[in-house]
């Protein structure tokens, strides 16, 4: 298979992750005789700071003209710090998924049998969790109408959704459920938001016609609550753009790092690809960020493909990873591995499984093993 896939490495450690990625990709084309041409554009603080923009044209065109996008991260201090900031890094990634027609973020939530202990929950609490949520990212808050007044002492943003917006991510929500342990937990704040009423309503009625599913609703509170005390609990997670942003993040700490979650949009004829941390701009070219969700994401895209033998193979290599202890800071503080040196581990397993047996922590740590 050649797929052509638009890299969009963005800003802070965005670089530094992907190219982990690439490496990932590039040992599975060469084993599994697949070609993957990668083209890189500019997104976020660094295409605002080249252009003017957060997402120029010739980013979009890119995009539009690819089989898929491999997001890295976008985000500066500069901009976060500046309530007044007319131009910002995220305004790229909202416009980019709306001229994609990106309509559902996928992220799964499963620890690491070698990471159980790196959790700050327990062990007990958080063996066994596998569940995935589904965030719709084509509305809500982050997506309406933002207004001020003139004088600045008044902000609104507008919250709306829509039934075909609902109707359509339901429906893939129910179907992973059918295939997974059949249970949807819709989470909403149908106490207080009159949108959450609309997605009650449509999703009971959706669910009719998945009778081999359980249906059950959570308020947002209640649910994040529930995500750190009993995770087992869930097994597909269905929600709005906002909640779904939030709670994902805070399920982040279930598989012990941020750095390990990786994510799918999917629109129509479109997917992007991307981690779902943010920029760690403080960490930029110090070799010290975690890699791990963005090579997961290239596992997500060769699943997509239909490439799932490849895509195991590259989950078998991050596990290998975990089992030897080739992990960055974040998951062991005593870790002498970097960024590079996590990516080189895993695209070498891919390469050779054998070359494990003359595998060497200090060969690696001082980059004299094979790099892709």
């Amino acid at each position: 298979m050649d797929l052509k896939i638009a890299v969009l490495s963005g800003d802070g450690v965005g670089p530094e992750v992907i190219l982990q990625a690439k490496k990932a990709l590039n040992a599975i084309g060469e084993v599994y005789d697949h070609e993957f041409v990668f083209e890189d554009a500019l997104v976020g603080a660094v295409a605002i700071d080249q252009t003017g923009n957060p997402l120029p044209n010739q980013t979009l065109n890119l995009c539009l003209n690819t089989d898929a996008v491999l997001f890295g991260a976008i985000g500066h201090p500069k901009y976060d710090n500046n309530p007044d900031a007319k131009v910002r890094p995220e305004q790229g990634l909202l416009k980019l998924r709306i001229e994609l027609g990106l309509f559902a973020n996928i992220r799964p939530i499963k620890p690491y049998k070698a990471l159980l202990d790196s959790s700050p929950l327990k062990r007990e609490i958080i063996e066994g969790v596998d569940f995935v949520v589904y965030r719709e990212l084509s509305g809500g808050v982050y997506i309406g109408e933002k207004k001020i007044s003139e004088d600045g002492t008044i902000a609104s943003d507008s919250y709306e959704y829509s039934e075909e917006q609902i109707s359509r991510i339901a429906h893939l929500a129910f179907k992973a459920a059918q295939k997974r342990r059949k249970k949807v937990t819709m989470v909403d704040k149908a106490n207080v938001l009159e949108t959450s009423r609309l997605w009650r309503r449509l999703v009971q009625k959706i669910g009719e016609n998945y009778p081999d599913v359980v249906l059950n609703f959570l308020f947002v509170d209640n649910a994040a609550k529930q995500i750190i005390i009993n995770p087992r609990q869930f097994d597909v997670i269905l929600t709005e753009n906002m909640f779904g942003d939030i709670l994902s993040d805070e399920s982040s700490v279930i598989a012990s790092s941020i750095g390990l979650l990786a994510s799918e949009s999917l629109g129509n004829d479109k997917a992007l690809f991307e981690p779902i941390h943010g920029s760690y701009v403080e960490a930029t070219g110090k070799n010290i960020a975690n890699p791990i969700a963005s090579i997961l994401s290239a596992a997500m895209l060769l699943e997509h493909f239909g490439l799932d033998t490849e895509a195991q193979k590259v989950y078998e290599a991050v596990e290998k990873a975990f089992e030897y202890k080739i992990v960055t800071a974040d998951l062991n503080s005593f870790s002498k591995f970097g960024t590079n040196e996590v990516g080189d581990f895993v695209s070498n397993f891919i390469l050779s499984k054998e070359d494990l047996l003359y595998f060497n922590n200090d060969n690696v740590y001082i980059g004299q093993s094979t790099i892709v």
